[in-house]
C-alpha cells in the first residue's frame, strides 16, 4: 500500500490548487479523480464550458455589436449546436493539457477512479476496469464538488429536459426554453440563450433572486432581461412537467398555468457529489444535500486529518474562493503558516450582462447602522461606452460618510467581472473615496467610471473643498 502526506479526492479548482499547494512544500500528493480526464465539474460541465458556450454565443450573435447595426445584427445567421460545440471541446482539451503539465511539473501524482474512505487513514479506489487499489495517507482534501438536482418527478432525457450538465455535453439551440431555478447557474443560461434570440421564460417560487447581490443591481438587471422580452415568473412553482406528442416540455405552474417550450432546463440546486465515497466509515456525515460541514477557517472536518474545500461545503460556490479554499486546506495540513484570508472577496455572475459585487451591499450597510452615501456611473456616461455602443450598465459605490472608505462596489453590464478588480483592491487595502477623485484612468475605458461614481458620491456627502480643486 502506497501512503502519502496529501490524498486529495477531486481535480475540479479545490483539490487542484490544494494538490499543487501541498506539492510545493515538498510533500508527497496523490489526487484521485473519478472521470476519464482530469478537470473536475469545472472543466467538464460547469464554470469553463458555461463561460465557453457564452463567450461563443456573444461571438457568433454579434451581440456587442447591436447597439450600432440594429437588433437583426449577426455575424453568423444560422447558429446551431455544432457550432457551440466546436469551441467547448477546444476549450476543454486546452484546459486539461494545462492541469496536466502543471501536476507534472509539480510532481502530483493521479490516479483515475472513484474512491472510498476505508478508514480516516486510507482509501480504496475502484478503477473504471473493476480493479480496487488502496492508498494511504496522513491528510486528505474531499473536493469533489457537486452535481445537479435531478428531482425525480422531472422527466429528464438530456434532450427536451435537461440539466446544467446534459445542456453542454450535446448543446444545442432551442426554438425556446424554460428555465426553472433563477439562481445563478439559471440566470446565467437563460440570458445566454436570450442572446440567440430563443424566447426564453424564467420560472422562480420566490418573489426575489440573486439575494447576496444588492438589490438596485438586480433590479436594473430583471429590467434589462423583461426589456429585451424575456419572461420571468416570480412567486411560481413548477408542479408538474410533461412531454407533448412532440416531445416539447410542457410545465404546469401551482396556479394552473402552462408553459410549452422546446427544452426545459431545470437548474434549481446541486447537490454535494458525496455519495458513494464511504463516509460513514470515517464518521463524516453529510447534510439531506451531500455537502459537508467544515470549520471556516482551516476547512477542517469534524475528522481533523481531513478537509474539505469547493462546492461540496457550499456557498459561495465559486472557482476563485474554491481555488483558495483548496489553498489553505492544504497549508493547514500540511503544517504551513496561513495567511489571514482577506475580508473581501468578489463575486462573478457571468450572465448577460455580467454582475460583479464586492464588499458590503446597501442593504448591508443600512443593517449595520453605518451612515452612507452611493455614487452611480452609467456606462453610456463614458466615453468607452459610446465606443462600444453600450446602451445599459452601470457601476454602483458606496462609501462611508464618517471615514470617507469605500464599503461595496457593485457592477452590471459589459466586462463587469474584469471592473471588479480595482474596487476590490482599494477595498481590501481600506481605501477612500479620495483615491478614485484623485487618481487618472486610462482613457478612454470603462474604468473611469469608477472617477464618475466617486464623483457622483462626493456630489451629496458633505465637504469643504471646493469641487475645482478635486475637478
Amino acid at each position: 500500500m502506497e501512503t502519502f502526506d496529501l490524498l486529495v479526492i477531486g481535480s475540479g479548482p479545490a483539490g487542484r490548487r490544494a494538490a499543487v499547494q501541498g506539492a510545493k512544500l515538498g510533500k508527497s500528493v496523490m489526487v484521485i479523480e473519478n472521470r476519464l480526464r482530469l478537470g473536475g465539474v469545472s472543466v467538464h460541465t460547469g464554470t469553463i464550458p458555461s463561460k465557453t458556450l457564452r463567450e461563443t454565443v456573444l461571438n457568433l450573435s454579434g451581440w456587442r455589436e447591436r447597439g450600432f447595426y440594429g437588433l437583426a445584427y449577426r455575424v453568423k445567421k444560422d447558429i446551431e449546436g455544432k457550432d457551440l460545440g466546436a469551441r467547448l471541446r477546444m476549450t476543454l482539451n486546452h484546459e486539461i493539457e494545462v492541469l496536466e503539465h502543471q501536476f507534472a511539473r509539480n510532481g502530483v501524482r493521479t490516479f483515475g477512479g472513484m474512491a472510498r474512505f476505508l478508514d480516516t487513514n486510507r482509501v480504496c479506489v475502484t478503477a473504471p476496469d473493476g480493479d480496487e487499489t488502496i492508498f494511504g495517507f496522513s491528510h486528505a482534501v474531499i473536493a469533489v464538488g457537486t452535481a445537479p438536482h435531478r428531482p425525480s418527478h422531472i422527466p429528464f432525457n438530456d434532450h427536451s429536459v435537461v440539466d446544467s450538465d446534459s445542456l453542454v455535453t450535446e448543446p444545442r439551440v432551442p426554438r425556446s426554453l424554460t428555465v426553472v431555478g433563477a439562481g445563478v447557474i439559471g440566470i446565467e443560461y437563460a440570458t445566454i440563450f436570450s442572446a440567440l434570440d430563443v424566447p426564453v421564460t424564467i420560472i422562480e417560487p420566490k418573489e426575489t433572486i440573486l439575494d447576496f447581490i444588492d438589490r438596485e443591481i438586480v433590479e436594473e438587471f430583471t429590467h434589462e432581461l423583461r426589456q429585451r422580452g424575456m419572461t420571468i415568473r416570480f412567486g411560481a412553482k413548477v408542479e408538474k412537467v410533461e412531454l407533448d406528442d412532440q416531445g416539447w416540455a410542457v410545465s404546469t405552474l401551482a396556479d394552473g398555468r402552462r408553459i410549452r417550450t422546446d427544452m426545459l432546463l431545470y437548474a434549481a440546486g446541486r447537490s454535494g457529489a458525496t455519495a458513494g465515497l464511504g463516509l460513514e466509515s470515517c464518521g463524516i456525515v453529510p447534510n439531506d444535500r451531500g455537502r459537508l460541514k467544515v470549520d471556516p477557517v482551516t476547512f477542517q472536518t469534524n475528522v481533523r486529518n481531513i478537509y474539505a474545500a469547493g462546492d461540496v461545503i457550499g456557498f459561495p460556490s465559486l472557482a476563485s474562493t474554491s481555488m483558495e479554499q483548496g489553498r489553505i486546506a492544504a497549508l493547514h495540513a500540511c503544517g504551513a503558516p496561513m495567511p489571514p484570508a482577506p475580508e473581501f472577496f468578489p463575486y462573478g455572475i457571468y450572465a448577460v450582462p455580467e454582475i460583479s459585487t464586492v464588499g458590503l451591499t446597501e442593504q448591508e450597510v443600512r443593517a449595520q447602522g453605518i451612515p452612507y452615501e452611493n455614487g452611480i456611473a452609467r456606462f453610456r456616461e463614458t466615453s468607452r461606452g459610446h465606443i462600444m455602443g453600450l446602451e445599459s450598465g452601470m457601476m454602483k459605490m458606496i462609501f462611508s460618510l464618517e471615514t470617507r472608505k469605500l464599503l461595496g462596489v457593485h457592477i452590471v453590464g459589459e466586462g463587469a467581472t474584469e471592473l471588479i478588480h480595482i474596487g476590490q483592491a482599494v477595498l481590501n487595502l481600506g481605501g477612500t473615496l479620495d483615491y478614485f477623485v484623485e487618481n487618472a484612468f486610462n482613457y478612454p475605458t470603462l474604468a473611469e467610471a469608477y472617477k464618475i461614481a466617486a464623483l457622483d458620491a462626493w456630489n451629496r456627502m458633505p465637504h469643504t473643498t471646493p469641487i475645482a480643486q478635486i475637478e
